[in-house]
């Protein structure tokens, strides 16, 4: 619709053709309309920018822009000055967005006389209120509790404290044992190469 601002309302292609519009100017003047201010129905840009959207030439646009000027589509309003006080973009108005948004805001000032505003409230999409979430988020978990037992307790070593020799001694064996049997287990099928 032409009030909002994601869409912009064209005419139906069979009435370009009653126009006498040729369908290769039908895109021009979608791309026209993409860049119109919906409310007031003027826009501005520059012809390279319509020609590089559209994979046209500059001059290929302006045909068509006189073009849809000649059938009544669109009108020149004035043309604009850039920084150093050349002519640059002319300022455009697409008749049908104009005449649209003229006529919704005289049903818009009728309606507004007639029906009193409701408050807007948030849906789900389909009209129904959205549900409150306060049940379904999880509660804030609590930082845990320091241990109550001793923290030194198995990690002496980590904390410098001294620990039972024979218990060293017998840990002290059981490595050395288990590298032998690793060693003896990676010599198997290679005999031929420590002999």
């Amino acid at each position: 619709m032409a009030g909002r601002s994601k869409f912009t309302r064209i005419p139906k292609i069979s009435d370009f053709m009653l126009a006498g519009v040729p369908a290769e100017v039908i895109p021009t003047y979608c791309a026209l309309a993409d860049h119109t201010n919906n409310k007031t129905g003027l826009c501005w840009p520059r012809m390279q920018t319509l020609a590089k959207r559209l994979s046209r030439s500059p001059r290929t646009i302006q045909r068509h822009l006189h073009l849809l000027k000649e059938k009544g589509l669109i009108e020149f309003v004035e043309r604009k000055r850039d920084w150093h006080g050349r002519f640059g973009a002319y300022v455009y108005r697409v008749v049908h967005i104009a005449v649209v948004a003229v006529r919704k805001g005289a049903d818009m000032t009728d309606s507004r006389e007639r029906i009193p505003r409701r408050k807007r409230t948030t849906t789900t999409g389909h009209g129904g209120r959205v549900a409150s979430n306060k049940r379904l988020t999880k509660p804030n978990q609590l930082t845990p509790l320091p241990p109550n037992k001793d923290i030194e307790e198995g990690y002496e070593w980590l904390f410098g404290s001294a620990s039972d020799p024979e218990v060293d001694a017998g840990h002290k064996i059981n490595k050395e044992e288990q590298r032998k049997r690793g060693s003896e287990r990676r010599k198997e099928g290679y005999e031929w190469l420590f002999e």
